[in-house]
Order: C-alpha cells, then sequence, then structure tokens
C-alpha cells in the first residue's frame, strides 16, 4: 500500500490529499515534532514545506527530485520569452535597473520588482552568497501549474489572471477545455525540446506574457508546490516518483 508523508502543519492542499489517499487506498501518515517513523521506503510520497520534506529524505535514506536553482537561467530564451540572469545576492545588490528578483530555492526573502538592488536586504542573517533570480519585468496575464511525469503533463489548473488569484468565490479554480488544452500544449512543447531538462517528476509553472504570448514561468519541486484547482489524486502520481529510496538509484 502507498504511503503519502504529511507534516503536522495543517493546510488546505494537504487536507485534499489525504482525502484522495482515502480515495485510492493510500495510507497517510503525520509526522509530530521532526519524528520520523521508520518506515519501508519502497512505495513513499512525500508532502509538505521544503525543509520537512528534506528532513524526512534524510532521515529514511530518500532521494528527493528537484530542479536545478539555475534551471530558468539556462532555459532557451525561446521558453522563458525574458531575460532571466542568477546572481548572489551580493551580485544582486549591484543591479542598477528595475527588475523582478526572488530567491532561486528557498522563500527568504520578498519575490517583487524592485526599482534596483540597493532595495535588497543589506548585510546580515542572509547568507551573501545565496542564490537570486534576477528576471526582466513583465506582466502575466494568466499562469497555470502543470504537475509533470515523466515529461507529460497529468494534472494542470490556473492560479493567477489579471494580477490576483484565479480562484472563484466557490473555492473553485475555473478554466475553460481550451484553456486546459492549450496550456498542456504548451507545456509539452517545451517539454518535447531535449535541450530542457527536468527532473522524472516536477511542476512547470506556465504562462501569457501580455503582447508576448506564453513563457515559461518557472520551475518547483512537485513535493513542495501547492495544487491549487489540480487533480489530488494525479498529484499523488507525481509525488510517488518524486521520491526514490537512494539504495534503488
Amino acid at each position: 500500500m502507498p504511503t503519502l508523508l504529511l507534516s503536522a502543519r495543517q493546510s488546505d492542499d494537504a487536507q485534499l490529499l489525504w482525502r484522495a489517499c482515502i480515495a485510492l487506498n493510500w495510507k497517510v501518515v503525520r509526522v509530530h515534532d521532526w519524528h520520523v517513523p521508520t518506515m519501508d521506503t519502497n512505495d513513499l510520497a512525500v508532502y509538505g514545506e521544503p525543509l520537512f520534506a528534506r528532513h524526512v529524505a534524510q532521515s529514511l535514506g530518500l532521494e528527493l527530485q528537484e530542479p536545478p536553482v539555475d534551471w530558468l537561467s539556462k532555459l532557451s530564451p525561446k521558453w522563458r520569452v525574458r531575460d532571466v540572469r542568477l546572481m548572489t545576492l551580493a551580485e544582486a545588490r549591484r543591479v542598477t535597473t528595475k527588475a523582478f528578483m526572488k530567491p532561486a530555492d528557498e522563500k527568504c526573502l520578498y519575490a517583487k520588482v524592485y526599482s534596483n538592488g540597493t532595495e535588497l536586504p543589506g548585510p546580515g542573517p542572509l547568507p551573501e552568497d545565496l542564490p537570486v533570480l534576477v528576471q526582466g519585468v513583465v506582466e502575466w496575464k494568466t499562469e497555470f501549474r502543470c504537475f509533470v511525469l515523466n515529461r507529460k503533463v497529468v494534472a494542470l489548473s490556473p492560479y493567477w489572471r489579471e494580477g490576483e488569484l484565479a480562484k472563484a468565490d466557490d473555492g473553485s479554480w475555473p478554466a475553460s477545455e481550451k484553456e486546459l488544452e492549450t496550456t498542456t500544449e504548451f507545456c509539452e512543447s517545451v517539454l518535447a525540446d531535449k535541450t530542457v531538462l527536468v527532473p522524472e517528476a516536477v511542476v512547470i509553472d506556465v504562462g501569457i506574457i501580455d503582447k508576448q504570448g506564453w513563457a515559461v514561468v518557472e520551475t518547483n519541486a512537485a513535493f513542495s508546490s501547492g495544487i491549487y484547482g489540480c487533480s489530488p489524486e494525479k498529484v499523488l502520481s507525481v509525488l510517488q516518483r518524486a521520491c526514490r529510496p537512494k539504495s534503488t538509484l
């Protein structure tokens, strides 16, 4: 029986996945106080905050599938449709023009448009070599989350429209069949490019830039990504592949 390991933190996404596990006859284990129980790791999935997932992986001898921090900066401009550079925090502070800046890994500083690099946090608690993605400023009209398995989109949902969350008053994440088909086609056209290297199980966000068209927003680890309106049952299939025992690799 597959097992899903969840952190103790309650969230809407965790509840959706828990219900999906019941429907699929999966076992669910909540990890409290960072105490990871000993268990069979051959059919295991993990979902939660990155620090939690990495703690579980280290405790159980798992290998988590994560995209490298330089993935977006190395992606062909054909797919990202804007300038993206990977810098250290120290280097990013020297940027003299307006740019969208965000940490390349952990969410330890605000992801937003900065007038210049001097608005970033000064020397202090954050490491000077913290990886930061510095991007050209664009206006995203819509953004979609795609859970990907073996270079195919298995679940997707809009999450951003016209500057706000794409969530309806009834809690749904509405999108037309045409939108979903077009989104899948674009994402899979990116994945069909053999120069685009991705883990077997991963999340890729794509969207439409105003007056420029489709582009890749970013990529994320599946085990810590919000699911929005994606089918939780299909998300579980991606989570199941996103971690494996190191002994089997």
